[in-house]
């Protein structure tokens, strides 16, 4: 997977990259990534990509927070091995909006999680939902008409 801007990330194949190497805090009992890990992961991803990409009054006066997550756990991963995490956008309605997570091992043509969450955009100063406009789309470089 090679990294990019971060725009237009509208698909698997357009999806933002980033990486986490499983570590002895992420793993249970069981030897394997812990569900609690990959919900972090899965956070982190969609705000790495959100920081990467605003700036100005837009990232300075909103912040997202999570409404649902949706995963399904499909393949285990081990210690030590490195996970390749995409993230991209989904359905807007409103305030909310569906962001898409696939998570890998490396070198893996299947998916270890796969999980759609729910965001919901708020303003920071009333803490009030904010509706994800065209100008929110323009940050992600998405064109009204890619997630109506």
């Amino acid at each position: 997977m090679t990294d990019h801007s971060g725009l237009g990330a509208h698909s698997f194949d357009t999806a933002y990259p980033s990486r986490r190497q499983a570590v002895d805090t992420d793993i249970d009992e069981l030897g394997h990534v812990n569900n609690a890990a990959y919900v972090k992961w899965i956070q982190d991803a969609a705000v790495g990509h959100w920081t990467h990409l605003a700036s100005g009054p837009l990232a300075t006066d909103h912040v997202w927070v999570c409404l649902r997550h949706e995963i399904d756990y499909l393949l285990p991963i081990l210690p030590g091995e490195t996970a390749h995490i995409r993230t991209w956008l989904g359905k807007r309605q409103g305030a909310r909006f569906d962001r898409h997570i696939d998570i890998r091992k490396e070198g893996s043509t299947r998916a270890s999680v796969i999980a759609v969450t729910t965001w919901v955009m708020l303003d920071k100063a009333t803490g009030r939902p904010r509706r994800v406009g065209d100008d929110v789309m323009a940050v992600f470089g998405l064109t009204p008409s890619d997630h109506s």
